[in-house]
C-alpha cells in the first residue's frame, strides 16, 4: 500500500484520512500535501505500520476554506491587491451581511429591507422602491427596441444604460446621491422588462412587481413570498466575478449606472448568473424521464458538471439553498420540481458528494412557476444590483484606480525587429 493509497485511520483526536482524501479535498496533488505539511500548514500523523501518513479530516476542511477565501491576486502583507470590505462575509457554510445571518435576515425581511440595510447598516421597516416615470419611459423605449431573442442580462444592461440618459446628476458619486440612483435603478430594470400579463404590476413590493414580468400565472402567497426571499437570499456573496467588475469600474469613478453595466456584462456567464438557466432546463428533462439517472447520465458522458450542484466556498449545502428548498415545501406545485432536485443531488452523490447549490433551487422556483429557464438569471441580476451598488460605494470611498494590478509580462523581451510585411 503506497502513502497516496493508504486507508483512513482514527485516532485520540477525531477523523482522520488518508494523503489521497486530503489531496481530494483540497484539490491539489497529494506531493502539495506534504509541502503544506513541511511549511507548517497542515499536522500529519504516522501510521503504527510507518508507511504514509494521515491526516485531521477538520484541520485538512479549514485549509481548504482559508485557501478559497485568499484573494487570488495576492495579501495585504505581500503589497498585492485586497479588497477591504464590510458587507459580507462568508465563513463555515454561512453568510453574514454586515455581521448578520443573511438567511436569517432574508427569512423576516423583504428585499427592499435587506438591500437597506445592505447600504447603510440601518433596516427601513416596509421600505419600498419607486421609478420615475422619465426613467421608466426611456428604459422601456431602449428595450422594446431590441430583437425578440434578447436575453434578459442584455435588456437589463440596456435598461440601465437608458435610465442613466435621463439622470443628469448621476455623476454625483455622494453617498445620498449613490443610493437615491439605486432606489430609482432597480424598480426602472424591472420595469422595463417586458410584461407576460396584462395586469402587469409597477407598484408594491418589488417581487409582486418582478413576477408579473416572469410568469403569466397567477402567484400564491407562497410563490410571491420565495421569490422575495430569493431575491434577498441572492442580494451579495462577497467579492464574486461580477462584484469585481462593478469595484473595478467604481474605482475608475464610473457613475453607478455604468458600474452595474459592468457588473451585468460579467454576470452573463454561464458559470455565474445564467447558471440557473442549465439547471432549470436539466430538472424538466428529469420530469420527462421520470427520473434523475439517464439525465445525469448524460451530462457526465459529454463531460459537463452537472448543474446545480457544488460550491467552491460552501463544503457542504449552500445555505440559499437550503433556505429557498424550506419556503418550496410550502408550494404544492413545486412539490414535483422539488422531487427531480432531490433525486438529482441522491444520484450525483453515488459517484461524488456534492450538495445542491442556491442555482438548483433557483430552478425549482422557475420551472415550478411557469417562467422561462432565463428567469433565474433574471432574477439574480435584479438582486444582485443592490449588492453592486453597495460595493460601489465602499469603493468611492477608497482611493481612486486602486483596483489596478500589474501585468505580469511573459513575452519577447525587446528589443524584438520590427514585423516584415
Amino acid at each position: 500500500m503506497t502513502d497516496q493509497e493508504a486507508a483512513p485511520t482514527y485516532d485520540g483526536g477525531g477523523r482522520r484520512i488518508s494523503t489521497r482524501e486530503a489531496a481530494d479535498l483540497l484539490g491539489v496533488k497529494p506531493e502539495t500535501v506534504y509541502a503544506y505539511v513541511s511549511r507548517g500548514r497542515l499536522g500529519s500523523w504516522s501510521n503504527p505500520g510507518g508507511r504514509g501518513s494521515t491526516f485531521d479530516r477538520k484541520e485538512v476542511e479549514a485549509l481548504a476554506r482559508r485557501n478559497r477565501r485568499e484573494p487570488a491576486m495576492g495579501s495585504p502583507a505581500s503589497g498585492a491587491l485586497s479588497v477591504r470590505t464590510r458587507i459580507t462575509l462568508i465563513d463555515k457554510d454561512r453568510y453574514y451581511f454586515r455581521g448578520v445571518d443573511a438567511t436569517e435576515l432574508a427569512a423576516r425581511h423583504s428585499y427592499e429591507e435587506v438591500a437597506e440595510w445592505l447600504w447603510t447598516g440601518v433596516l427601513r421597516a416596509g421600505a419600498t422602491f419607486k421609478a420615475p416615470v422619465a426613467s421608466v419611459a426611456v428604459a422601456r423605449r431602449a428595450v422594446d427596441s431590441l430583437p425578440e431573442h434578447t436575453g434578459p442580462t442584455d435588456r437589463l444592461r440596456v435598461a440601465a444604460i437608458a435610465a442613466a440618459t435621463a439622470d443628469p446628476l448621476r455623476f454625483d458619486l455622494s453617498e445620498q446621491s449613490v443610493l437615491g440612483t439605486a432606489r430609482t435603478l432597480i424598480p426602472t430594470l424591472v420595469a422595463a422588462l417586458p410584461p407576460k400579463r396584462h395586469d402587469q404590476r409597477d407598484d408594491g413590493p418589488l417581487a409582486h412587481r418582478l413576477w408579473t414580468r416572469l410568469s403569466g400565472r397567477d402567484a400564491s402567497p407562497a410563490a410571491l413570498r420565495a421569490l422575495d426571499t430569493a431575491l434577498a437570499l441572492l442580494v451579495d456573496h462577497d467579492l464574486a466575478a461580477s462584484t469585481l467588475a462593478v469595484r473595478v469600474a467604481a474605482s475608475a469613478r464610473a457613475h453607478p449606472y455604468a458600474a452595474v453595466s459592468a457588473g451585468l456584462g460579467v454576470l452573463e456567464g454561464p458559470l455565474h448568473g445564467a447558471a440557473s438557466g442549465l439547471a432549470h432546463r436539466m430538472l424538466l428533462d428529469v420530469l420527462d424521464h421520470g427520473t434523475a439517472a439517464p439525465v445525469i447520465a448524460d451530462e457526465l458522458r459529454a463531460g459537463r458538471r452537472v448543474p446545480g450542484l457544488g460550491h467552491r466556498l460552501y463544503t457542504g449545502e449552500d445555505p440559499r439553498a437550503r433556505a429557498l428548498f424550506a419556503l418550496l415545501e410550502d408550494i404544492p406545485d413545486a412539490a414535483p420540481a422539488l422531487a427531480a432536485a432531490h433525486d438529482v443531488v441522491a444520484t450525483t452523490a453515488r459517484h461524488v458528494p456534492l450538495h445542491a447549490n442556491v442555482d438548483l433551487a433557483l430552478a425549482v422556483l422557475t420551472a415550478s412557476s411557469g417562467m422561462s429557464a432565463s428567469a433565474g438569471e433574471t432574477i439574480f441580476a435584479v438582486a444582485r444590483t443592490a449588492g453592486w451598488i453597495a460595493h460601489a460605494l465602499e469603493e468611492y470611498g477608497e482611493a481612486p484606480l486602486r483596483m489596478r494590478p500589474s501585468g505580469h509580462y511573459v513575452g519577447d523581451q525587446p528589443p524584438q525587429p520590427l514585423p516584415e510585411q
